[in-house]
């Protein structure tokens, strides 16, 4: 099967999907559309199981399917940008202590909660674990999801300094659990023994070189935007600012993710304001509305498909289900410490810690990493691990994470206007 021949399968059932859950389910588009390719995954898993059709083919392909280099060096780039676009900076930066704290912090301590519960899990079950790959899944499954977070919160109507954390520190701890996941996996692969002045080096490196690069990106761009009244090659330049600034990020080895969603904020902050017409915001609004939901409909069939190549073990179930457990504790320790020493400096209404720790999501990402684990024993488990916990996060938690709000926090939500109703200024 071709490329062309793949990309046109995965855009038709995607296509057919987002038609008929709009015109009879209507939930949020990115839970139906992987719990339809689960299904799809599912109903050829069995008639496999039963002989009645041989999944030889579809296994080989899938497995041949290279998810991680599709998600982390494509279209990682793009959906974050989108994301980025209409996040209010005014509104991130009155957040920034706990989105700081919560995807830097909360990462690292996530990281080893769960990898060193998960050691222990698989040490209960006789299962042969390093404690150095049981930490790369702690890594790994740590970072919260930006795209599949977003994609809840679009539905959610929660206050909007809660859903400014939320979003806030899942664009930023993704790019943080990539480095410390690279960390780990130097460390494993090589077999040798980090220094801590080594291993600080490398994470300020990639996080603050990321940063710095993006804000340079960014302005620069924002500079050609304001000399020019074009909607066409506006939206043209900040296409090439996402693809050119992803690469340049990855060419130069800093933190590429952070580099796009510090662009992305400039661009939809000052950009926005202070470089372009109406009639060029409505385009841009338009065209990267649409690309992200084109990628988030294919990226989530994607991780439904993908199921079809797991191992199906009975020990590999039971280690998934912990997994969900011990994601779920961790996600719940390295939020309500973080809030704890903040205190009221936070800004923290009650039921924030339950809210933030059910709304942690887990998404492409954490699947992306763990099928990029090249250790044989170990990534078939971990890989399995990881499916379970995105599949729950997402079906799960995503499907009852509005209640969850609307439960904990009553209160009416007042509406804050957008970027775009801000006065436009006249380009010269």
């Amino acid at each position: 099967m071709t490329v062309f021949q793949s990309i046109a399968i995965i855009l038709a059932f995607s296509a057919l999907v987002s038609y008929l859950n709009h015109r009879y389910i209507r939930l949020p588009s990115t839970m139906v559309l992987m719990a339809a390719g689960i299904s799809f995954s599912a109903v050829l898993i069995m008639l496999g199981k039963l002989e009645i059709i041989d999944t030889t083919h579809a296994v080989a392909y899938v497995t041949a399917f290279d998810f991680t280099g599709v998600l982390l060096h494509g279209m990682l780039a793009f959906l974050l940008f989108a994301g980025a676009l209409h996040v209010n900076i005014s509104e991130l930066k009155s957040q920034w202590k706990p989105v700081v704290a919560l995807s830097t912090v909360g990462v690292m301590m996530s990281t080893f909660l769960t990898g060193g519960l998960f050691w222990l899990a698989a040490q209960a079950l006789g299962i042969e674990l390093a404690f150095i790959y049981a930490l790369l899944f702690g890594a790994l499954i740590a970072p919260t999801d930006p795209i599949a977070v977003m994609g809840v919160m679009k539905q959610a109507n929660a206050p909007k300094s809660l859903e400014t954390k939320i979003v806030g520190e899942s664009l930023f701890n993704d790019g943080v659990g990539v480095v410390v996941f690279m960390t780990l996996f130097g460390i494993a692969v090589g077999g040798t023994e980090p220094t801590f002045a080594g291993v600080s080096l490398f994470l300020l490196t990639e996080v603050l070189g990321g940063a710095l690069l993006g804000g340079a990106l960014g302005y620069g761009t924002f500079l050609l935007l304001r000399s020019i009244d074009e909607y066409q090659v506006e939206v043209l330049l900040t296409l090439a600012l996402t693809a050119g600034g992803y690469a340049l990020a990855e060419a130069l080895h800093v933190s590429a993710p952070i580099a796009i969603v510090v662009a992305g904020l400039i661009i939809g902050n000052h950009g926005r304001s202070f470089a372009m017409s109406e009639k060029t915001r409505s385009h841009l609004d338009t065209f990267w509305k649409l690309v992200d939901d084109i990628l988030n409909a294919v990226l989530f069939v994607l991780i439904g498909v993908e199921m079809i190549a797991l191992s199906f073990e009975r020990t590999y179930l039971a280690m998934g289900l912990i997994a969900i457990v011990i994601t779920l504790l961790a996600r719940l320790i390295s939020v309500w410490l973080p809030i704890r020493v903040m205190g009221r400096q936070g800004g923290f209404a009650k039921g924030t810690v339950r809210i933030l720790t059910w709304g942690g999501l887990r998404g492409g990402i954490s699947i992306a990493l763990a099928l990029s684990v090249t250790a044989a024993k170990e990534r078939e488990l971990i890989v399995f691990a990881t499916y379970i916990v995105v599949i729950w996060s997402i079906l799960g938690q995503g499907l009852t994470l509005s209640a969850l709000i609307r439960k904990m926090l009553p209160l009416p939500v007042v509406e804050m206007t957008d970027n775009s109703d801000k006065d436009e200024k006249n380009k010269g």
